[in-house]
């Protein structure tokens, strides 16, 4: 449904001429506030809607918090009255029921910047309210008497903050001064002079595009310093929340508003694409607050986070950003304060002690589409160009590396036709193979025995005598003894046996049975045979229990 100026004031006709209640009504306290927002459980930029058992209970409509209400006792829709009531009387109370449904549903629609949507929840109710006949019950009377005030109240509201001036005149955002703001400028002059001077010179790059897209979406230019403190006009910028680039989008947010980031691109840092996102941002922050103060809070520390201090307040989140200030986290409540000290600076440079130096220029580009693989360097090797201002021009490549898909590639103006001439001599890029990871060598240990040389212990282990010999430090025709320990090279793998020896060996040559161990096993494990170990351990049978002890060597 269209939204119009004319449905409002047809709204607000029909609330004058049918008797609407007074400011100081009296609300039954089963209702839950309307005026409220919701309260968040994020305050991470994108969180749900709050749980319904954290809504909070309604002041009188229409009265201040300040106010004292006549005292009126509860009334319950369970109480006698109600269930003393006829059918019709029922169907009542179940439309007035679903009316306020609505307005809760219209509230929540509006705080997501869902506006026609929450003014077609608001034209049902209304509907609802009209057809309820409550002439003769003077509870039922009073709930629609309500309602009928409430949804005036809203769609007020609604249009107050939707037609909030967002033309993108210079003086759309307050120029205010005050203590905080002061104390910001004093930040930039002295601590932070250089990293405003450094971003100030970054800013050239991007800004005149930016001014651009921010006035054809009918945006405040003094919007276009925004990166200036949420970045400092880095494109690469990463905070510790995992927020990047110039608008520092986290990626749930980025998300939200159309930003891709997969293995090959991350639009957060595209300067183009990101600045669209955080425009759209901004105008949804502003049809929920309508003044940019608030605005920028929300864009700071999340919406959700304003929304629930200022429930939990109990202030009409229509008011000025400063009745929210002391109430902020610290970070937040600095981020509107910098902000407006940016705007004043950039206005006076001179009166604020400020001289900067020639911002850098943006560059110029062409853009092709390609539809291949292809590595930065490979291109700037076939048009000759440098490698990092291709990595410029394509910040939002994290490896450098064109998607498989088809992709718009930046390139310096005036090289566009000659890339697409040699696009084809351009090598596809190709994952490398894995490297084949060079067999390392592990070592067993054996015990030599009786009648055993070195030729006869290579072979068992499938090894070499002029590597056993070159890992004792023996020549090839040394003689062994029984008893003697050699380290013996082995395949990659083999090693284990190494591992088991060292770790499950026992002093004196012993080894402790474990579950699932077999008479068979423990002389596979140990290189003999069960006949040995029977004879080693005066077993007769070959049943073993977990924790016995078996001698497995000489």
């Amino acid at each position: 449904m269209k939204i119009s100026l004319s449905k409002c004031l047809t709204y607000l006709l029909l609330f004058l001429l049918t008797g609407c209640a007074s400011p100081n009504s009296y609300v039954p306290d089963y209702r839950y506030e309307l005026n409220a927002p919701p309260s968040p459980i994020s305050v991470n930029k994108d969180s749900p809607a709050l749980p319904p058992e954290e809504k909070v209970l309604a002041e009188p409509a229409g009265a201040s918090v300040d106010e004292e209400q006549p005292a009126k006792p509860p009334v319950s829709v369970d109480s006698k009255t109600s269930g003393d009531l006829s059918a019709g009387k029922k169907e009542v109370q179940n439309m007035l029921d679903t009316a306020l449904d609505l307005c809760d549903a219209s509230q929540e629609y509006w705080s997501k910047g869902e506006l026609e949507e929450a003014i077609d929840a608001l034209d049902e109710a209304y509907s609802l309210v009209l057809k309820a006949e409550t002439d003769d019950n003077p509870e039922l009377f009073q709930q629609k008497e309500d309602l009928r005030f409430t949804i005036s109240k809203r769609i007020t509201e609604i249009y107050a903050s939707r037609y909030t001036a967002v033309d993108g005149r210079h003086d759309a955002i307050p120029m205010i001064m005050n203590k905080y703001i002061e104390d910001e400028i004093k930040f930039f002059q002295g601590p932070a002079r250089d990293f405003f001077m450094e971003s100030y010179r970054r800013s050239g790059k991007y800004r005149e595009a930016m001014l651009k897209t921010l006035k054809e979406a009918g945006l405040p230019a003094e919007l276009s310093w925004l990166p200036l403190i949420e970045s400092g006009f880095k494109v690469r910028a990463l905070s510790t929340a995992r927020a990047l680039g110039l608008w520092q989008f986290i990626p749930s947010t980025g998300y939200k508003f159309g930003l891709t980031r997969d293995t090959w691109i991350d639009e957060r840092m595209d300067p183009e694409k990101a600045t669209a996102a955080a425009i759209e941002y901004l105008k949804e922050l502003h049809n929920i607050f309508g003044d940019w103060s608030t605005v920028l809070a929300g864009y700071n520390c999340g919406e959700w986070a304003v929304l629930r201090i200022i429930q939990r307040q109990q202030i009409n989140y229509l008011d000025n950003f400063w009745d929210l200030y002391e109430r902020l986290p610290r970070e937040t409540a600095r981020y509107v304060p910098m902000f407006l000290a940016t705007l004043h600076i950039m206005k006076d440079p001179k009166k604020y002690g400020f001289e900067f130096e020639e911002p850098y220029k943006p560059t110029l580009f062409e853009s092709v589409t390609i539809e291949k693989q292809v590595h930065l360097e490979a291109v700037a090797g076939s048009l000759v160009v440098s490698f990092d201002s291709l990595i410029d021009l394509n910040p939002e490549l994290r490896q450098h590396i064109t998607p498989n898909t088809p992709y718009a590639l930046k390139v310096p103006y005036g090289k566009g036709e000659e890339l697409l001439a040699k696009l084809e001599s351009i090598p596809n890029w190709a994952a490398p193979e894995p490297a084949t990871r060079k067999a390392r060598k592990e070592y067993v240990y054996h015990k030599v025995r009786r009648g055993e040389t070195l030729a006869i212990i290579a072979a068992k282990y499938k090894s070499t005598l002029p590597d056993i010999a070159k890992a004792n430090r023996l020549k090839q025709k040394s003689i062994v003894h029984a008893g003697q320990t050699l380290k013996i090279p082995v395949k990659g793998g083999a090693g284990e046996k190494r591992i088991a020896l060292k770790d499950e060996l026992l002093q004196g040559g012993k080894y402790r049975v474990k579950r699932g161990d077999s008479l068979y096993l423990v002389a596979k494990k140990f290189n003999t045979d069960t006949k040995t170990l029977k004879r080693l351990n005066a077993l007769k049978t070959a049943q073993l229990y977990v924790g016995q002890v078996l001698k497995v060597t000489r």
